[in-house]
C-alpha cells in the first residue's frame, strides 16, 4: 500500500520545529510514498531542502483540500475552527486531559469521520513514548535558566526568549556571560530524558550540578537542600501525587533565586512545585514572586524545545521515522493501534 503524507505548516507562535526532515522524507519517498510539504517561511528547514529530495511544495494551509485518504502530519495544535475534520491526522492533539478546546476538536473529528493519532500516545510495550522532545526540553530549559541567572547577576534585564539556529551559538554565549561566576545548580529527575538534556547543557558550559533522581527523592519532600542552591531545575516525570519538592517555608534563609520547572504543569494535580499557577511566555519568561521574604524567579515555559528547533526536529524526526514508515506501509503495529484506541475511547464520550 502506498500513502500520501502532507506536512502542514505550523500556526502556533514561535513554532519552527518539524516532525519530518528531508532525510526522513527521502526515505518515505524511496519506499514509494508521496510527500507534500506546505510552504512555510517559519520552519527551520527551508522548502528547497525538501524539494531537493523529491517532495512537492504546496501552498500554506491547503491541507483541508487534500484528498480524503491523505495523512496530515503536524506537530502542534490546529487552529480553533468549526469545520469537520475528515483526514487522518498525526500531531500533538492535547485532547484527552480536559484541555481547553478538546471537546470541540474531538467533535470535529467525529463529524468529519477523521482520526487523530496523537504523538503523545505513541507508546511502546514499556509505556515509553517512541518519539519525544524531552532531551531538548531539558537542554533548553537549563540554558534559559542559566541565561536568566547571568542577566540577573549582572543587573541587566532578562530579555525575551528567542530561538537559536544551532546549540553552539547559545553555548558560546553562555560561556561568555558566565565568565568565572559559576552558580550552584541542582537538577531533580537527572536520570530521565529531560534530566539528561539539562546535565548535557550544564556540562558543556562547565557547570557541575547536584544531581538527584528517584533514590534521593523517594522519601518524599519538601527538600531543604534545594534552597541551598542558586538555581533549581526540575525535570522529573511525575506520574502520581507526591509531596511537593519545595514549599515557601523550605526557602527560608536559602539562596535559591531561580526555579526552572521544565515539567511545567502548574494547574495539574501532580505539580511538585506549588509556588506558581500559570505558564510563562517567550515575551516574559520569568515570573517574579516574593517568597520567604525575598524575590524568587520562576521560569516555566511549555515549548522549550522550540528554542533549538533544528536539533530538536532532527532528533524527533529520527525517532519517529521508523514508525511513520510502518504507518505508511501497513499501519499494523501495536503502537498505532493503541493510539487509535485512545482516540476512539475519548471521541466516543462526545
Amino acid at each position: 500500500m502506498k500513502s500520501h503524507f502532507w506536512l502542514r505548516a505550523e500556526t502556533k507562535e514561535f513554532e519552527r520545529r518539524t516532525p519530518l526532515t528531508p532525510i526522513g522524507a527521502k526515505q518515505l519517498i524511496n519506499d514509494g510514498h508521496k510527500i507534500s510539504i506546505e510552504h512555510s517561511e517559519e520552519r527551520i528547514i527551508p522548502d528547497a531542502d525538501f524539494r531537493s529530495v523529491g517532495c512537492t511544495i504546496v501552498p500554506k494551509n491547503t491541507w483541508t483540500s487534500a484528498p480524503r485518504e491523505t495523512i496530515v502530519l503536524g506537530l502542534k495544535e490546529l487552529e480553533e475552527e468549526a469545520f469537520p475534520l475528515e483526514h487522518r491526522h498525526i500531531y500533538f492533539g492535547h485532547a484527552y486531559k480536559g484541555q481547553a478546546g478538546a471537546e470541540n476538536l474531538l467533535k470535529r473529528f467525529k463529524e468529519g469521520g477523521g482520526k487523530l493519532y496523537d504523538l503523545e500516545y505513541l507508546i511502546d510495550s514499556n509505556n515509553r513514548r517512541v518519539a519525544a522532545f524531552g532531551f531538548w526540553a531539558g537542554f533548553a530549559g537549563a540554558a534559559a535558566a542559566m541565561d536568566a541567572w547571568c542577566d540577573l547577576s549582572n543587573g541587566t534585564d532578562v530579555l525575551p526568549l528567542h530561538d537559536y539556529d544551532h546549540q553552539n551559538t547559545w553555548i558560546d554565549s553562555l560561556k561568555r556571560k558566565l565568565g568565572n561566576s559559576i552558580p550552584k545548580v541542582m537538577v531533580v529527575g537527572a536520570k530521565g530524558r529531560c534530566g539528561n538534556g539539562a546535565l548535557t547543557l550544564l556540562q558543556k558550559i562547565g557547570v557541575h550540578p547536584t544531581s538527584w533522581d528517584y533514590e534521593e527523592t523517594k522519601a518524599g519532600g519538601p527538600f531543604k537542600e534545594i534552597a541551598n542552591h542558586d538555581i533549581f531545575i526540575n525535570t522529573a516525570l511525575i506520574t502520581k501525587r507526591i509531596p511537593p519538592f519545595i514549599t515557601e517555608d523550605t526557602l527560608a534563609d536559602g539562596a535559591l533565586s531561580i526555579i526552572c520547572d521544565v515539567s511545567c504543569d502548574p494547574s495539574g494535580d501532580l505539580n511538585p512545585i506549588p509556588l506558581y499557577d500559570r505558564v510563562g511566555s517567550w515575551h516574559q519568561p520569568l515570573q517574579s514572586k516574593i517568597l520567604a521574604g525575598r524575590v524568587r524567579h520562576i521560569l516555566a515555559v511549555d515549548n522549550l524545545p522550540s528554542l533549538l528547533p533544528l536539533e530538536s526536529s532532527q532528533d524527533f524526526s529520527e525517532q519517529l521515522l521508523p514508525h511513520l514508515r510502518n504507518f505508511a506501509s501497513q499501519n499494523d503495529s501495536e503502537i498505532w493501534k493503541q493510539a487509535l484506541e485512545f482516540f476512539e475511547s475519548y471521541s466516543d464520550k462526545i
